[in-house]
């Protein structure tokens, strides 16, 4: 009974992944067949999620050699070749980072992407389960109608028309057709295990996609802002920032690769099932569906005969003659027996609800309600939601090989940092051309005393004499020393410029004063 489907083609991407090798733990390949409930082909779902745990090991293997030979053995190295070491540092970490923000950006779309796949598919489950559900429904109502109300009527009718044979003759008659509408409404297929079904396949979907989007949405995050922390840390050259980034950087790392087995596994298994939906689901339903009706609403065409037409027919005839027959007997009999009258009418009112849930069953059998919600829910979990998956293994992929190449970037700007430091440690604290002294806090005890060269309030008698009367030490800051040593150089932007904590004219007044006396000066051989 197989017939060409030109709704729905599998995408190519799921060929692809439904190509993968499928091997057991003991590396015996295994059918691709779609078969979750076989122990067989969990395993190799699940092998297929133990190569990315191959790849954790060997790269935390990889990793932990590099990092052993950069702390471990590392030789002392001269300013010129810490400074392309530095600069290759630098580019390695902003290209790590724009790998990251790519992959991050990925990561978000590759999300979105599933989330939509996977709620059209439970969309389409709580619909087609609605649809079973009305048909459950209707069946069960017409069945009540016609086993209980009808038969209440018909055995008060009895005993109304008991001296008239013909009126009885009718009451049996009426009763044969009410038969018939019980035998074709038992003889139709039993739903309610398929409602069941989808009820529970909706509501495990929801709540393991909710879950899912929610991890994924924290893991992006997480990259997100160790990558911009490892920037700042980069930046400042602090050490406690970059320790910190390489921990969470290989909790991360763990992730990706956990995420990208899982990704991986989950994707190959939802292809296995988008390339051959039908043939999974008509094994699923070969319990409680014949493959007639199966076939009829996987494929929907118009050569396909309905498998309910004929029940349906005779549903709809019997129920006519039974409305002819109430309507010949509320026209003649009411006359003659006006008790019977609201027995008739009540029976007259159940074939009117009858027929209306009828017209009602005949739409929802129809196959294209039903069709509809079997194609909806196969282009949303094999076209959005596998590309997205697919799109959340790149992601898992980038993020692991950005953050490999960032933990070693991270470890060489550490050791260079501290390299730097232990450098600026072997350097005289008072020394003012230190540029660590620039940033000493005042203290009287290790701030160095610079003799004033003249004071404000000198006189010139004291200037003339041989020997300058000594002046008090000012006590300054290094920083401010070296400050007023620029100003004396005479350079005419800092003219006006007045001297730190002190009362001393601008730096020209000196030289007048020293072209004006120069002949008083002691000369000294």
């Amino acid at each position: 009974m197989a017939t060409a489907r030109l709704d729905y083609i599998a995408p190519w991407w799921t060929y692809w992944l439904h190509n993968f090798p499928h091997f057991n733990f003991t590396f015996q390949t295994v059918d691709n067949t779609f078969r979750p409930g076989e122990a067989s082909y969990q395993q190799s779902l699940v092998f297929l999620a133990c190569i990315s745990a191959a790849g954790l090991v060997l790269s935390l293997l990889l990793l932990s050699v590099y990092l052993t030979s950069v702390c471990c053995c590392r030789k002392e190295e001269e300013e010129e070749t810490k400074r392309p070491d530095s600069c290759c540092v630098s580019w390695t970490a902003v290209i790590t980072g724009l790998i990251l923000c790519s992959a991050v950006g990925v990561g978000f779309y590759g999300n979105s992407q599933t989330n939509d796949g996977v709620y059209q598919l439970t969309y389409s489950l709580h619909n087609a389960n609605h649809t079973l559900g009305g048909i459950n429904g209707l069946v069960s109502s017409s069945l009540g109608s016609m086993e209980v109300g009808l038969q209440q009527h018909l055995k008060r009718l009895d005993e109304i028309f008991a001296t008239r044979g013909d009126y009885v003759q009718a009451l049996r008659f009426m009763g044969q057709m009410a038969d018939n509408i019980i035998r074709q409404l038992t003889s139709m297929p039993e739903l309610s295990k398929a409602k069941v079904d989808l009820s529970a396949i909706a509501d495990q979907t929801d709540y393991g996609e909710y879950y899912r989007w929610l991890t994924y949405l924290l893991l992006l995050i997480l990259d997100l802002v160790i990558c911009l922390v490892a920037c700042l840390g980069l930046a400042k050259q602090s050490r406690w920032l970059l320790t910190m980034i390489m921990v969470f950087g290989v909790i991360s790392l763990v992730l990706s690769w956990g995420s990208l087995g899982a990704g991986t596994a989950t994707a190959v298994g939802t292809s296995d099932f988008c390339v051959s939906p039908d043939k999974f689901i008509a094994n699923r339903t070969k319990d409680f569906l014949s493959a007639e009706v199966t076939h009829y609403y996987l494929y929907c065409s118009q050569s396909l005969p309905n498998p309910f037409q004929q029940s349906l027919t005779i549903f709809q005839r019997s129920l006519t003659t039974m409305q002819i027959q109430i309507q010949g007997l509320l026209q003649f009999s009411v006359p003659v027996f006006p008790t019977a009258e609201r027995d008739l009418l009540g029976i007259q009112r159940l074939l009117n609800s009858t027929e209306f849930n009828l017209n009602q069953l005949t739409v929802l059998l129809d196959c294209r309600g039903l069709h509809k919600n079997y194609l909806d829910g196969l282009m949303g979990v094999c076209y959005d939601g596998v590309e997205g998956l697919l799109y959340l293994c790149l992601f898992s992929l980038l993020s692991v090989s950005a953050f490999c190449v960032m933990l070693c970037a991270i470890a060489r700007a550490w050791t260079l940092i501290t390299s730097r430091d232990r450098d600026y440690d072997d350097i005289d604290e008072e020394d003012p051309f230190n540029p660590q002294a620039r940033h000493m806090a005042f203290n009287p005890s290790r701030a160095s005393h610079v003799h004033s060269f003249c004071s404000y309030s000198s006189s010139l008698d004291s200037q003339a004499s041989p020997h300058p009367p000594p002046q008090t030490a000012a006590i300054l800051p290094t920083s401010e020393y070296m400050n007023q040593s620029m100003l004396f150089g005479g350079n005419p932007r800092y003219e006006n410029v007045p001297l730190i904590r002190r009362g001393s004219p601008p730096p020209s007044t000196f030289r007048n004063i020293f072209s004006q006396n120069e002949n008083h000066l002691p000369v000294y051989d």
